[in-house]
């Protein structure tokens, strides 16, 4: 919220950023096997609160301190008694800074979550063992005082690769223009991806244990499933841009929960060594084979899509 002061305006928020945070919880099942579970997130609050006075008056008084921000992470994660998910926790903590101060009226609460894997030993998953994976879970609740919630979850870091079944034709060609047309080529991204949810107020989520990180793989497996196609014959993929639209189309005909989505997928370039010469012979035959990987420069295209009916 902007305020006027002496001909200016002022707009200000102020938090904490990347407070990590890791919670472990133990559970015990009937035969009296202990199972781990384990999370770690990176935390980032900005509180918008009425504390003009600490801008124009040296007054403190409404200041909700940044070191109370991260204490505070911990404080609740420790009461959280039960496994919840990075949505939930996010929401949680929103709830806490718009209810407990009477200055601040809205949470803006982002996490990021390391991608922490259950190991297997021999076949079986191990109870207390984790190594860690690729892409990242990531979360946001913008809460405010009223209860109005603006949740939004995400994945980063989604590396897929095809080596076949994408091509790229009939774009402008000017003075400027080298690449050649083509059929067939290999098509890499690293997608990253954010939905937005359609529930519009703290007492409107799913009261179902982990409901958001069942979403959050249910997602992940649309998105990945429609960028390879069908085990045996793939899909053909025209552009970055006609994929990119097919996975964000499948997520919100699949899920009508989530309102809108967001993509950005670079196409990282894995270009043909061409190794053909009079001396070498045989080796011209295979230069298909062999590829120059590189991550830059590389295309950036991204775009989001949502429903008309959206309130967004």
């Amino acid at each position: 919220m902007a305020k006027e002061l002496d001909g200016f305006k002022l707009e200000q928020r102020h938090g904490k950023a990347r407070v990590r945070v890791g919670r472990v919880w133990r559970s015990s099942d009937q035969g009296g096997n202990r199972r781990h579970f384990l999370v770690e997130w990176n935390v980032n609050i900005s509180l918008l609160s009425n504390c003009l006075p600490s801008y124009v008056r040296d007054d403190n008084s409404d200041i909700v301190a940044t070191d109370t921000m991260k204490n505070t992470v911990y404080v609740k994660a420790k009461e959280c008694q039960e496994q919840l998910s990075a949505e939930e926790f996010a929401i949680l903590l929103g709830k806490h800074f718009t209810s407990f101060y009477p200055q601040v009226y809205t949470a803006i609460v982002k996490i990021v979550e390391k991608p922490w894997e259950r190991v297997s030993v021999n076949g079986q998953p191990h109870e207390h063992g984790f190594k860690l994976g690729s892409e990242k879970h990531t979360a946001e609740a913008v809460v405010q005082k009223s209860g109005i919630l603006q949740l939004t979850s995400g994945i980063e870091g989604l590396a897929l690769l095809k080596t076949t079944q994408s091509g790229f034709e009939g774009f402008i060609r000017d003075k400027y223009t080298a690449l050649p047309e083509t059929r067939e080529r290999m098509l890499a991204t690293e997608v990253t991806a954010s939905w937005r949810y359609s529930y519009d107020s703290v007492s409107s989520i799913p009261k179902k244990p982990l409901y958001f990180n069942e979403r959050y793989l249910n997602v992940k497996q649309v998105l990945a499933e429609t960028f390879f196609g069908p085990p045996k014959s793939g899909v053909y993929s025209a552009s970055v841009q006609s994929t990119l639209f097919q996975m964000a189309k499948a997520v919100l005909s699949r899920f009508t929960d989530i309102s809108s989505i967001q993509l950005k997928m670079p196409n990282i370039h894995f270009l043909p060594v061409n190794l053909s010469s009079k001396d070498n012979g045989e080796i011209a035959k295979f230069n298909d084979d062999v590829y120059l990987p590189t991550d830059e420069p590389h295309g950036s295209i991204e775009a989001s899509l949502s429903r008309f009916w959206s309130k967004m």
